[in-house]
Parts: C-alpha cells; sequence; structure tokens
C-alpha cells in the first residue's frame, strides 16, 4: 500500500480524497481493488474517521469508488470510464450554464474533426459496424430511448474510429447532454413531436464519405449534419425555456 502523507489543513477531508484519487489515478489502486478500511485509513493519515467517510464519499459522488454492503462490503475502486465527463457537462446543463446553441457549435468543430479522422482510419470491419448501424436506424421507433440509442451508435463508432480518446470523451460528453436535453423536452412536448427533429438516413451522407476513406468530404457531411440537427433542437430548446420561466419544470 501507498505511504500516505498525514493531513494538517483545515479542510481534511478534501486533502484525504484527493491524496486517494491520486493514487488511484496513477494505479497504486486497481479498478476492483478494495480501499483499506476507515479505520486504517483513519490511522495512517491521521485523522478522524469522519474525514475519511467524507472523503471517500466524495470519491463515491465522483465515480471513483463504490461502496458494497454485506460481508465482502467496503469501498472498491471502479473503472474509469467517459461517463464522469458526461455527468459533469450534464450538470452544467440543468444549472443552465450551458445551452444548446453552445453544444453544437462545439459539435459542428469536434464531430467534423472526428469524421475526417474516421475516414483516414477506414477498415473493412469499421465500414461493417457503420452499415449496421445505419440499417438500425431504419427500424421502426418503438421509444425516445431507443431512438436515440440508435441515432446515436455511428457517432461512438466515428468517435472510436477516430483513434483520438480525447475526442472520444467529448463526443460522449456531447451526446450525453444531447440525450438530457431531448428527454427533457419530451416531458413538455411528448416524445412522437422529437422523432421528426432526426430521422433516418441523416447519418448516410457522413458514413458514406468515411466509407469511400474521403476525409475531406466525410469533414464537410458531419459538419453540415451538426448544424441542421442544432438549428432545430436550438429552437426547441427555447421554446421550452420559455414555457419552463412560466409552468416550472424539472430538468432531470
Amino acid at each position: 500500500m501507498p505511504r500516505f502523507k498525514p493531513i494538517k489543513q483545515l479542510r481534511v477531508s478534501e486533502e484525504v480524497a484527493e491524496q486517494l484519487k491520486q493514487s488511484i489515478i496513477m494505479g497504486h489502486f486497481k479498478e476492483g481493488d478494495k480501499l483499506p478500511s476507515e479505520r486504517d485509513l483513519a490511522e495512517e493519515f491521521q485523522v478522524s474517521r469522519v474525514a475519511i467517510h467524507e472523503a471517500l464519499r466524495s470519491l463515491e459522488n465522483s465515480g471513483f469508488i463504490e461502496t458494497r454492503q454485506g460481508p465482502t462490503g467496503g469501498s472498491y475502486v471502479t473503472e474509469l470510464t467517459f461517463e464522469r465527463s458526461v455527468n459533469a457537462f450534464r450538470d452544467l446543463y440543468i444549472a443552465e450554464k450551458i445551452s444548446i446553441p453552445e453544444v453544437h457549435h462545439v459539435r459542428r468543430v469536434v464531430e467534423s474533426e472526428i469524421a475526417r479522422l474516421a475516414a483516414l482510419n477506414i477498415t473493412p470491419e469499421y465500414a461493417q459496424r457503420l452499415r449496421d448501424s445505419l440499417e438500425m436506424e431504419e427500424l421502426p421507433i418503438e421509444s425516445l430511448v431507443s431512438d436515440m440509442a440508435r441515432k446515436m451508435a455511428v457517432h461512438f463508432i466515428l468517435a472510436e474510429m477516430s483513434g483520438n480518446r480525447f475526442l472520444e470523451a467529448l463526443e460522449r460528453s456531447l451526446m450525453g447532454l444531447i440525450r438530457i436535453a431531448l428527454e427533457t423536452f419530451a416531458l413538455e412536448s411528448g416524445e412522437s413531436s422529437l422523432f421528426k427533429l432526426h430521422p433516418a438516413g441523416m447519418h448516410r451522407p457522413i458514413v458514406d464519405a468515411v466509407i469511400a476513406g474521403d476525409a475531406e468530404a466525410a469533414a464537410a457531411a458531419a459538419k453540415e449534419h451538426a448544424i441542421k440537427y442544432g438549428e432545430n433542437l436550438a429552437i426547441m430548446e427555447k421554446i421550452y425555456r420559455e414555457k419552463k420561466s412560466k409552468f416550472p419544470l424539472p430538468l432531470a
């Protein structure tokens, strides 16, 4: 187990959480590892168990650990995933610190580059996955949740193909925000009104260009798609915000 430094600052639990987080990031504790007990950590850090408990709760809220109950219970290190970035952007959107127009401004830049890189990295396997994803989009719509999953699949494949994990994280965060926005708007307008925003086939120009290995055409198609879809969604968000100011609804 790594050696931790005694805490002498006022915000004790924050310092404890930071040292534990760094130990997880550096690989001293790996996914699935069980952290020492609260009592052992309190002795190691030379702080109270209350401070340790607060630090562990902070780490759990931020997704670094999970708490399990029972005979083998305790604090276990979780897998580091893109979901934390999605949740962070989600909170900013709910707090109205980010708007849909701002999201789609970023989409035009990010998705254009993702499509360009995807075209340069095309393989027969990726081409088949993209074709399969387009076919899934043509299936009858069962619900907003299933429709969103199908329509977003292409974006996740392209992001993976880019070979840039930071771009992939950004794309997953953007898609997470779009999902939250659509679910929010559905509370006000109903699911059926949202399906026409993204009819099947909108991704075909992007996929065709990527499969053809035409990087510039793929980038242009992705940008055009982001602009067209973004304009429609921005109008819906404006209507929702106006209604919300008169008849408040929960954003999540």
